[in-house]
C-alpha cells in the first residue's frame, strides 16, 4: 500500500501524554505456560463462535437481511469509532484530523458503550504508561499464581477492571483533550449517543420492513448484540492479546501479536507491534497483517481528510526486533 504523501516516519516511543512521566520498570510478569494460554483463546472464542451461530440457528424468523446489514454496518463503524477514534486518534495522536472528523469518531466510539471518551482515554494512557505492572488498569498479569490466578487474571483484563473505582488522578492524562470543547461536549454526551446507537438500527429495521417486528430486530441485533460483540472483540486485546501470540518486537510488557484479533479487532491484534511502537498509525507493519483500521486512516489522508499520520522507520523497526 502507497504511504500518503504527508505520512511521517518517527523513532520516537513515547506514551501517548508528553507531560505523563514514565514510572519505574515494574516487577515481571510470571511466566504461563503455553497450554493455559491456548486454554485462554478458546474460553474467549467459543463463546464468540456460540454468538455468531445464533443468527443461522435463527434464521428467517428472528435474523433477516436487514438484521444482518445492521449488525455488520454497526460492528464496523462503532469498532472503528474506537480502534480509529478513541484509541489512534484520540489516546496515541497517530494522526491528525480536523475537528469535525474527531467529533464523528467520537460519537462512534461511545455508541460502543465503552464509556466516555476523556475516561476512556485516561485509563489507556495510564495502561500505557503502567503495562502489565500494578499500575496497569487490566492487566492479566500479576493475579496470583496456579490456574485459578491466571483464571483471576483474564476476568480482571477482560471485564472486572470494569468494576473497580476509578483512581483519582485521570484528569492529569487528558490535558490536550479538555481543552477542546467540542471534545468535551462529546465526551459529556456519552449517554445521549449510547441511546441512539440503540435507536437508530431500531428505527432502520421498522422503516426496512414496515413492521414493528423489525424494529424489535434492529434493535437486538444492530443494537444489544452488537455492542456484545464490539466489548468481546476490544476486551479480548487487554486479555488475550497479553496472554497469546507472537512477540516479533522488544517491549516493556507482555502484550503479543495475535492474528485472530488482528482481524476480529480492526487491526488492533498486532498488539506487541502497538506497544513496542505506540504512535505508530498502523499496527499491522507487514503486508499479510490485515489493519483495517489503518486502511481507514489511509483512505482519509488520501481525502486530504488526515495528515501527520506516524510510522516507525524501517531502522526502528529492526532496531526492536527479537533476535531470539
Amino acid at each position: 500500500m502507497t504511504e500518503p504523501p504527508d505520512t511521517k516516519e518517527t523513532t520516537e516511543l513515547p506514551v501517548a501524554d508528553p507531560d505523563a512521566e514514565l514510572p519505574a520498570p515494574g516487577e515481571a510478569p510470571e511466566r504461563i505456560s503455553l497450554a493455559v494460554r491456548l486454554a485462554v483463546l478458546v474460553a474467549i472464542i467459543v463463546p464468540l463462535l456460540g454468538v455468531l451461530a445464533v443468527p443461522f440457528i435463527v434464521w428467517g424468523w428472528g435474523f433477516r437481511w436487514t438484521d444482518l446489514g445492521l449488525l455488520l454496518s454497526l460492528y464496523v463503524l462503532t469498532a472503528l469509532g474506537i480502534t480509529v477514534g478513541y484509541h489512534r486518534l484520540f489516546v496515541h495522536r497517530s494522526f491528525e484530523t480536523n475537528i469535525v472528523v474527531k467529533f464523528v469518531f467520537a460519537v462512534l466510539g461511545s455508541m460502543a458503550v465503552q464509556g466516555p471518551l476523556l475516561m476512556w482515554v485516561a485509563k489507556h494512557r495510564r495502561h500505557h504508561q503502567h503495562a502489565d505492572t500494578p499500575g496497569d488498569p487490566h492487566s492479566p498479569h500479576g493475579h496470583g499464581q496456579g490456574v485459578l490466578g491466571v483464571l483471576r487474571g483474564v476476568w480482571h483484563a477482560h471485564i472486572g477492571w470494569l468494576f473497580d473505582p476509578d483512581p483519582p488522578d485521570l484528569d492529569r492524562y487528558v490535558p490536550d483533550l479538555s481543552r477542546s470543547r467540542a471534545l468535551r461536549m462529546a465526551s459529556v454526551l456519552f449517554p445521549v449517543w449510547t441511546v441512539l446507537g440503540l435507536l437508530i438500527p431500531a428505527a432502520v429495521g421498522g422503516l426496512m420492513t414496515r413492521t414493528w417486528a423489525g424494529v424489535w430486530t434492529g434493535l437486538i441485533w444492530g443494537g444489544v448484540v452488537r455492542i456484545f460483540l464490539v466489548h468481546h472483540v476490544t476486551w479480548s486485546v487487554n486479555s488475550a492479546c497479553h496472554l497469546w501470540g507472537l512477540r516479533p518486537y522488544r517491549s516493556n510488557d507482555e502484550s503479543r501479536n495475535n492474528a485472530v484479533f488482528g482481524v476480529l479487532a480492526m487491526g488492533e491484534g498486532w498488539h506487541n507491534t502497538h506497544h513496542a511502537f505506540p504512535t505508530s498509525a498502523r499496527h499491522g507493519l507487514r503486508w499479510w497483517q490485515i489493519d483495517v483500521s489503518y486502511w481507514v486512516i489511509w483512505t482519509l489522508a488520501r481525502l486530504g481528510l488526515a495528515w501527520d499520520l506516524k510510522l516507525p522507520t524501517l531502522q526502528a523497526q529492526r532496531q526492536r526486533q527479537r533476535t531470539a
